[in-house]
């Protein structure tokens, strides 16, 4: 950070801004140049504002050591008055020429540091800066010794806020081999200084805009799936933390709008976790809420974010005012682009959703950027911008906690971070249509992808050991000839939790897929965890087609040892993981068609 107060961030290399002194065993600033006065950054506080950097000017000096020291060559900014910019340590003697010629010691001395540069070691290229300098920081913030590392990590350790969710989250996750979910949560409360006529007037705010960040097992990909707002859904019962220690639990409400599931009635941040986990199944591990404020502090702090819009737009409600093509915007403009509703799509929720993945891709862009990445002085005001603008639970709600998840979430490419919109359908029991539900056919098979780690994005390593996989355990037991629908004959039993079950896939078997020798068997003699075929030997092409109908995979099927006599049906038995009629049992290999998606690497223009 110092860097930058000296004026040359551009040439120093950050990794070579603190130095260890013996006398102490503590690391330090590098000094200034003999006779320089201190740099205002190396004295100043964390957190204090500093002076604004384009008021500097430079003291009187030659014109070339003027030129050199008064801008950055990388950043253009001005240098503080009267500061003499350190150049960077180089082994001087060792690269300094054995004979100068007998030249005046002005021409031999710069000829010695121009000796020096022409020997110097090549230059670190910018991904083994961004190396050194985040691996850097982040070893300096949480294990450094000296008094400036305590500061700082106190600093930033105290803006954050932190709610107790309980059991909502089981405080796991990452730091392991396992997936884990992390839920991201806009709230429309009013809070922050200028918000005062966003969201709604005296409210304890929504779950407005939510995310369920999904980190693959392997650490390559993500897929972070949208919740709308006016979804219809189910919200469990909730325990909740109180101030005096106790807990309070806050009723369940069947059929309600999904962002009442957080402010409402006093629920907090874990009853919107255990709503999501009751919705898709999924395990919530730890929970992020931001309010407006994130939005424009954030992107103030890393210099804007790039947006595309298709048209001009010009909204009175959000006071959005851009032009065809891409913009950088920030602060109020960044926050009015998010919020914007009227002006794009038909006006619904789900086009301003579209618009928000959008934007959420840009700002992953910028964040991993090196325009970001090596500016010390971003770093530090994204920093402040990020935690003051946070509240997280308790399970990440240290500095140290966040750091190591930004570790882990560091080596995803933003190409392999796909975002997708939880596939809905209008809710069938209005008649204007205001609400939505879940799509039952497409909902349940990306919940399936998701629960069982397959990645959305186009990861070709993941992919052809996946197709190999699949093609391995079908071959032994689905290889051959297929019977037609019409000749397949089966008895179907509900052995797993939906009432039902059994009648509706006959029902579904008959009617669309022209397998008419079906049958119900009724309930099961006992529950099974997962779906199971048993057919006997000379059945083997109709229990191929029957598979290929449903969606079973090979370990589902199961063959006898005696050939079946006369018109005796082949029994499927539907277990635990069966989600519907039509609905696959394995997880599909690919997205539900038409579900919409946005890949985090990718510019869109919004419409």
């Amino acid at each position: 950070m110092d860097a930058q107060s000296r004026g040359q961030a551009g040439d120093i290399d950050p990794a070579d801004q603190w130095v260890f002194d013996p006398d102490t065993g503590d690391y330090k600033l590098r000094p200034l140049s003999p006779g320089a006065p201190p740099s205002p950054a190396a004295t100043q506080a964390p957190g204090t504002p500093r002076a604004p950097r384009t008021s500097r000017t430079p003291s009187p000096r030659s014109p070339r050591s003027a030129s050199r020291s008064a801008t950055s060559h990388t950043t253009g900014r001005a240098a503080a008055p009267g500061t003499e910019v350190p150049r960077q340590r180089r082994r001087r003697a060792e690269d300094a020429p054995a004979d100068t010629g007998g030249a005046p010691e002005g021409r031999r001395a710069a000829g010695g540091r121009a000796a020096s540069r022409r020997k110097a070691k090549p230059k670190k290229s910018k991904k083994q800066k961004v190396l050194l300098w985040t691996g850097g920081v982040t070893a300096f913030l949480l294990v450094g010794t000296s008094a400036a590392a305590y500061v700082l990590y106190n600093h930033f350790n105290s803006n954050l806020s932190t709610v107790d969710v309980g059991d909502a989250g089981d405080g796991g996750g990452f730091g392991g081999d396992d997936p884990f979910n992390i839920l991201l949560i806009g709230t429309d409360k009013r809070t922050g200084a200028g918000n005062e006529g966003y969201g709604d007037k005296n409210s304890p705010g929504h779950a407005d805009t939510t995310f369920l960040f999904h980190v693959s097992a392997d650490r390559s990909n993500a897929t972070v799936l949208s919740i709308p707002r006016d979804l219809i859904t189910d919200i469990p019962d909730c325990p909740t933390k109180q101030e005096d220690g106790g807990t309070e639990i806050v009723p369940g409400e069947q059929g309600a709008r999904f962002n009442t599931s957080l402010g409402q009635a006093g629920r907090d941040p874990g009853c919107t976790m255990r709503t999501v986990k009751e919705l898709t199944g999924l395990d919530v591990h730890h929970f992020m809420m931001a309010d407006f404020n994130a939005v424009k502090t954030m992107t103030t702090a890393v210099g804007g974010v790039e947006v595309c819009l298709d048209k001009p737009v010009k909204d009175d409600k959000s006071h959005l005012d851009l032009p065809a093509g891409v913009s950088v915007v920030e602060g109020e403009q960044a926050l009015a682009f998010v919020r914007t509703r009227k002006s794009f799509g038909n006006s619904s929720d789900l086009d301003r959703i579209k618009v928000q993945q959008q934007f959420l891709s840009s700002m992953i862009r910028k964040f991993k950027s090196n325009d970001t990445l090596t500016d010390p002085g971003k770093l530090w005001s994204l920093a402040e911008a990020a935690t003051k603008a946070l509240t997280v639970d308790t399970g990440i709600g240290t500095i140290k906690k966040l750091s190591d998840l930004g570790r882990e979430l560091s080596g995803i490419n933003p190409k392999n971070i796909s975002f997708v919109t939880l596939p809905v359908i209008d809710n069938p029991a209005e008649t204007v249509k205001a609400t939505v539900v879940p799509d039952p056919v497409k909902a349940p098979q990306l919940f399936a992808m998701m629960q069982n780690d397959v990645s959305l994005t186009e990861v070709e390593k993941k992919e052809k050991a996946a197709k190999k996989e699949a093609k391995e355990k079908q071959a032994a037991l689905l290889e051959g000839p297929r019977a037609d629908a019409s000749e397949v004959r089966v008895e179907v039993l509900n052995g797993g939790k939906i009432a039902g079950a059994a009648q509706a896939t006959l029902t579904w078997l008959q009617n669309t897929q022209n397998v008419l020798k079906s049958s119900n068997g009724g309930n099961a003699p006992e529950q099974l965890a997962k779906t199971k075929l048993e057919y006997a030997p000379n059945q083997a092409d109709q229990a191929r087609k029957l598979a290929d109908l449903m969606g079973l995979p090979a370990s589902a099927l199961q063959q006898g040892t005696e050939d079946a006599e006369g018109l005796e049906p082949m029994t499927l038995t539907l277990g635990a993981d069966f989600q519907g009629a039509g609905i696959p049992v394995t997880a599909p290999a690919k997205a539900p068609e038409d579900i919409q998606k946005v890949e985090a690497d990718k510019q869109i223009c919004a419409k």
